[in-house]
């Protein structure tokens, strides 16, 4: 059936978009993704062939910046680990020791200042914190007076002064191991990582030593590298970080936008118009 398959929608990074896949399917036209990174796909090699290729990042903006504030707050007012109290059997504790962190009045740095970043600082507005941001380009005055953002030109800047820092890039050759030895220690002793990115983004190792030794408070992370990690990892003992198994997206809702999105993208491409969500190899 390979001459008779014109597109392709990948959920979950499956089929494996491979060269010898792409040979096989001398009339394929779009590959369509359920998702907006696209750090799985050799985007060179898909065009070579042809090949046009979409995102989905209208469906998914709302859901991960929902799941970026979600675990914000979970890491400032440690809810794993109070909710691990309450249902013990003794329920014994000493409130000192369940002290969560203030967020309103909190600075949060945002890397990373896309639709998803954005819709983050529209979030942490709300909870009245002040919100810094990096990015390449800098947002237009009217976006940043909207939410109150201040643009760091230099990611140092951000990582002396935020008390949350909230990784949104996507990973390229640039933003791997974004985040390392140097970088956390720039942070606060005080300050909290969290990543909805891609695992590759931070350092792990890194991460897990500033964790053991206070270089910095907590981690909450969306993703990890790999996923899941393996179950002696060091990162899976360690009680100020809370981990969840890549949430970002799923949602009932926002799973039925993505494949609204993709079948939207599929039928240009099929009739020959412009993809609305078309993402083009740098």
């Amino acid at each position: 059936v390979g001459k008779k398959i014109q597109a392709i929608y990948l959920w979950w990074h499956k089929p494996v978009i491979d060269k010898e896949l792409l040979q096989s399917l001398p009339n394929l036209k779009v590959i369509a993704n359920s998702g907006v990174g696209m750090d799985h796909l050799d985007l060179k090699l898909i065009a070579s062939f042809g090949v046009k290729m979409a995102n989905a990042p209208r469906a998914v903006s709302s859901t991960t910046a929902d799941t970026g504030m979600a675990l914000l707050l979970a890491s400032a007012r440690r809810l794993v680990e109070v909710h691990n109290i309450s249902i013990s059997p003794s329920m014994d504790y000493c409130e000192a020791d369940i002290l969560g962190v203030k967020v309103a009045g909190a600075t949060l740095g945002i890397i990373g200042m896309g639709r998803i970043g954005y819709k983050i600082a529209v979030r942490a507005k709300a909870f009245e914190m002040n919100i810094l941001y990096h990015n390449r380009t800098q947002r237009k005055v009217q976006e940043e007076q909207a939410v109150g953002a201040t643009y760091c030109k230099k990611i140092d800047s951000l990582l002396q002064q935020a008390d949350f820092v909230m990784l949104v890039v996507s990973l390229t050759p640039q933003t791997h191991k974004l985040i390392g030895k140097r970088e956390l220690e720039l942070m606060k002793p005080t300050a909290t990582l969290i990543n909805i990115s891609r695992g590759a983004v931070v350092d792990q190792e890194a991460l897990v030593a500033a964790l053991q030794t206070g270089v910095i408070r907590a981690a909450a992370l969306d993703v990890t590298s790999p996923e899941p990690l393996p179950r002696d990892h060091a990162l899976l003992k360690l009680k100020n970080v809370i981990i969840t198994p890549h949430l970002g997206i799923k949602t009932d809702k926002a799973t039925y936008m993505i494949t609204e999105e993709a079948v939207e993208n599929i039928l240009a491409a099929l009739n020959g118009l412009p993809l609305p969500s078309e993402v083009l190899p740098s």
